[in-house]
């Protein structure tokens, strides 16, 4: 594999609302996964993914209130996000790449009966480990994510495409900020910033848009046989997609629609842009109680 970065503890001191315990998983091929683990070690357990190009930082204002309820929260950073390793190389880079290395990571913590929140690419790829494994989990929690299978793209996710590929600047912090209806403090925008020390660790960050299987993509396939399965799921699947997402809006129909397990009256609307753990976190933590308790866990 190419160069691997791994960021300087250093860079992660002082986190604004980020009090967390780093802990550490080594992947077959070495790369280190970064994740979160808060609450008692039996209790159930609540897995919280994020996108692009935030990482476990983003859910700072959910794990407490999740952990409060009784619940494990485990919060992992995607390779090449937060603390977790970054290849420099973009080619280190594919859709299948990372969902088999967040499965091995899934795995290794040998949990059951999972509740999975997750938005954006916590969503492309958390979705795929609940078709890959859908034993696994009790249920699922969706905001401001989907399951594309090569649609034409939204016209705002194909600028943010065409951003990503060629502008000269990529100011990790500053997209969060425009993607978010809330201010974000210096310190905040800060902490996005933190993980990544230099350009060449913003590989994945700058490649994921592409990755995303809208229009013609390798990953057609698979998220066609995902979407087989998922068609089958039963257990309790709640959407609560933002007002003010222009990438995602209407992205819950589909699920609404298809999965079994989302026949029901738990869907809600909440209040702010795509990354909706800053704006309206209460409403997503109170979406995953509110589900949890459907799931009866």
């Amino acid at each position: 594999m190419s160069e691997i970065i791994r960021t300087p503890d250093e860079r992660f001191a002082d986190l604004p609302d980020f009090p967390f315990t780093p802990h550490y998983y080594e992947l077959k091929d070495l790369l280190r996964v970064h994740y979160v683990d808060e609450g008692p070690r039996d209790a159930p357990v609540v897995l919280m993914m994020h996108g692009e190009p935030s990482w476990s930082f983003l859910y700072r204002k959910m794990i407490g209130p999740v952990v409060a309820a009784g619940y494990r929260v485990l919060a992992p950073d995607l390779i090449g996000f937060g603390r977790s390793d970054k290849p420099a190389d973009k080619n280190a880079f594919t859709y299948a790449g990372h969902v088999a290395w967040m499965q091995e990571w899934f795995e290794a913590m040998k949990i059951e009966q999972v509740l999975l929140a997750c938005q954006d690419w916590g969503s492309l790829i958390g979705l795929r480990l609940v078709a890959a494994m859908p034993e696994k989990f009790a249920g699922v929690v969706l905001s401001n994510g989907g399951l594309p299978a090569g649609q034409d793209p939204p016209k705002a996710f194909a600028a943010w495409r065409t951003f990503a590929k060629v502008s000269p600047v990529f100011p990790i912090g500053g997209l969060i900020q425009k993607a978010t209806k809330t201010e974000l403090t210096d310190a905040e925008v800060a902490a996005y910033d933190a993980p990544f020390p230099n350009r060449a660790s913003k590989a994945a960050a700058r490649v994921f848009p592409a990755l995303v299987p809208l229009g013609p993509n390798e990953a057609v396939p698979d998220q066609l046989a995902a979407w087989q399965v998922l068609e089958t799921f039963e257990r309790p699947f709640t959407c609560c997609f933002s007002d003010g997402d222009p990438i995602t809006k209407g992205g819950d129909a589909p699920f609404k629609e298809r999965i079994p397990g989302a026949r029901h009256t738990l869907h809600r609307t909440l209040k702010g842009g795509h990354f909706i753990q800053e704006d309206d976190p209460e409403g997503f933590v109170k979406a995953i109680l509110d589900t949890a308790k459907l799931a009866g866990v």
